[in-house]
């Protein structure tokens, strides 16, 4: 193994002066000129008695104390105004909801082995109620078969396109991909799942899209937006109350709610904001006009075993949520506040404590995979999407060695998948509950995404009790 380059002993000319010890050189900052410091660590040096210090609103950044007050009104760190439509958690879920103590939010490592094996049992006895297979709907679209042929892609690029293609191949299976809607894309990123939607609506003029996201960063792609129907809301889902978005106030159109690997309680947060906050509060509103709704030749859309109409006209199964279609992703990020499942968890006996644990287990189902996996994914760490995929695959807290001699491989993959499929039944019933029929399905190949379930739902349009299957 080759010796470790030696630290440098002074900084490159025209270079800042500091030395980062936690890279093992120098800053590469430029400083200005007669300075010896960057910007940043400016505060190493004094100027004619002046100092430079921690900014009170970051401390990652410096600024000179005589020029604080003037830096603060400025500052992008600064509280800015909320929007329209930001609410204080009001899709945060049950507001009395306690903290779990310490003793109850132990690593699974610590667990003894009589602790672990009852977790186990409790798992299984609750897993009896859920009593079907999750199907097979790998499906793609015409959209985007130009970009899924062409040879300049790369595989991790290759992998995001098929995994979008099957998404808008179920969108268009359920009904979902058509005018007269409005596309809200829950952490959107750069806002490519909606990019295809666009394009596999050719560019139709009454539709409008969404792309919320908590993060202020813009990409290239939304060069791409047509700027009259896209529209980026910075927001954590958590606070967003859509029916105070301007664009929905005045057009009144049905949103689909839609999202390429949604983390964990975002999942929770978006559900809650589609069929709990937005549909309740536009039910109240019975004496607003009538909500626009896409008009095509045929008045009636034919039956499948999804949930659609049969023989119905279009005016007549208006629903302020048409459907939800979201790839699921990091179940390890749950969190029980926010939870949309509580109640079926308390129905089969479980708890804020079980949770906790089930959630962390989840990341056994990709244990088996751990070695020929990392290395391939750990080289596109930095690309977003990617990240949120192989969160799962990256919980070393959790300590799977110190279960050898307990749990075989192949068992840790089966609980961890089986405390996923917990964990979602949970959102499917909170669906269910609310009038939707509501679905589980792999839409793609674990080859592509180790993360390849697909929740979908549609508005009940019968009595009948919707089906699970």
């Amino acid at each position: 193994m080759a010796a470790e380059a030696a630290a440098p002993v002074s900084p490159q000319p025209g270079r800042c002066a500091y030395f980062v010890a936690r890279k093992r050189r120098f800053c590469k900052m430029v400083p200005a000129r007669g300075k010896r410091f960057c910007g940043e660590h400016g505060g190493r040096e004094e100027e004619n008695g002046r100092k430079r210090i921690p900014c009170p609103l970051d401390p990652k950044h410096t600024v000179y104390e005589d020029q604080l007050q003037k830096h603060l009104k400025k500052c992008n760190s600064r509280e800015k105004p909320k929007p329209v439509y930001y609410s204080q958690d009001i899709n945060a879920g049950l507001k009395d909801t306690t903290e779990l103590p310490e003793e109850q939010q132990a690593p699974i490592s610590a667990l003894s082995k009589e602790e672990l094996e009852d977790l186990i049992r409790k798992l299984r006895r609750a897993s009896i109620c859920i009593n079907y297979v999750l199907k097979d709907q790998i499906l793609s679209h015409q959209a985007l078969q130009e970009a899924l042929n062409d040879p300049q892609n790369g595989d991790v690029a290759f992998k995001h396109l098929k995994q979008q293609a099957s998404i808008l191949g179920n969108m268009e299976r359920l009904h979902l991909l058509e005018p007269g809607n409005c596309f809200v894309e829950f952490g959107a990123g750069r806002g490519k799942l909606s990019h295809w939607v666009d394009i596999a609506l050719q560019d139709s003029k009454d539709v409008h899209f969404l792309l919320v996201e908590r993060a202020t960063t813009r990409f290239k792609v939304d060069g791409k937006h047509r700027k009259n129907c896209f529209e980026r809301l910075q927001v954590d889902i958590q606070h967003l109350c859509l029916n105070k978005v301007p664009v929905l106030v005045k057009e009144k159109l049905p949103v689909i709610g839609i999202g390429k690997h949604v983390c964990g309680a975002a999942t929770d947060l978006a559900l809650r904001c589609l069929v709990e906050t937005y549909a309740k509060l536009c039910e109240g509103e019975k004496e607003s006009p009538a909500p626009k709704r896409f008009k095509s030749n045929e008045t009636s859309i034919t039956s499948n075993n999804s949930g659609e109409l049969h023989g119905k006209p279009i005016a007549d199964s208006w629903s302020p949520v048409a459907g939800v279609v979201i790839a699921l992703c990091c179940h390890h990020r749950c969190d029980w506040k926010h939870y949309v499942g509580q109640d079926f968890f308390t129905k089969v006996g479980l708890g804020a404590m079980e949770f906790n644990y089930f959630k962390r287990m989840t990341s056994w189902a990709t244990c088996g995979m751990r070695e020929t996996e990392r290395k391939s994914y750990a080289t596109h760490t930095k690309n977003e999407e990617q990240s949120n995929e192989t969160g799962e695959d990256d919980q070393d807290e959790y300590n799977v060695d110190s279960l050898q001699g307990l749990l075989t491989t192949e068992d840790r993959k089966q609980i961890g998948q089986l405390c996923k499929l917990l964990i979602d039944h949970g959102r499917i019933e909170y669906l269910q509950q609310r009038g939707y029929e509501a679905v589980l399905q792999h839409y793609t190949d674990l080859s592509v995404s180790l993360e390849n379930v697909l929740l979908t739902a549609v508005p009940c349009q019968s009595s009948l009790a919707p089906s699970t299957a």
